[in-house]
């Protein structure tokens, strides 16, 4: 065992040894993906258990993977982009604030740390992944109800293979055309479970 540090104070503890994961689907290397497709990936279907795996709706905070590159982006090391359909139901709106609905931003945020993810699996590395990091975070709009479409977009910038994989990032947000996110410095890593010895 071995910690790493994320670059926010915590520390993760991570196993040498890679356990068996399980069995991916025949179709799970593509460049775009629907929503049957991310619903596949959220119940383990599509990396195969134990590897990395999308929230269920209702945190799963995006419709479909449009494109996704390993050496596309700013950086070459690889570009995701997402697309959600805004919808005057989102259940966000009942509890975000009444009378006055928006999108909380952290769902923005989770909604890139989702998708960082995501691209680790795809790159065919294996474990569960977490969310680690972020360096900068900045809000310049809202996501209220009479948006229609927000795209969301991650620019890898480094991807780190050993026992453990880990993917930097930056990545954004936009409504209707309009930046209404940022975040830069995103980490998310994958673990594989390791069985702890004597």
């Amino acid at each position: 065992m071995f910690e790493i540090e994320t670059g926010n104070g915590a520390e993760w503890a991570v196993g040498i040894a890679r356990q068996p994961t399980g069995v991916r689907a025949s179709d799970w290397n593509k460049s775009s993906y629907g929503r049957e497709d991310l619903l596949r990936c959220a119940r383990g279907e599509l990396f195969g258990l134990g590897n990395a795996q999308l929230p269920l709706p209702p945190m799963l905070m995006f419709d479909r993977i449009v494109k996704i590159t390993a050496d596309g982006g700013e950086h070459g090391r690889g570009l995701v982009v997402a697309e959600m359909d805004v919808k005057k139901d989102l259940w966000v709106y009942d509890c975000h604030f009444q009378g006055e609905p928006g999108m909380p931003g952290c769902l923005g945020w989770d909604a890139l740390g989702q998708m960082l993810g995501f691209f680790l699996g795809w790159r065919d590395l294996p474990g569960p992944g977490r969310a680690l990091s972020v360096g900068e975070v900045k809000f310049a709009g809202e996501v209220k109800p009479n948006g229609k479409l927000l795209r969301y977009y991650v620019d890898v910038k480094k991807v780190i293979k050993r026992s453990f994989a880990l993917a930097v990032a930056d990545g954004h947000c936009e409504l209707d055309g309009k930046r209404v996110y940022s975040a830069n410095g995103l980490r998310v890593g994958l673990f594989p479970v390791v069985e702890k010895s004597g």
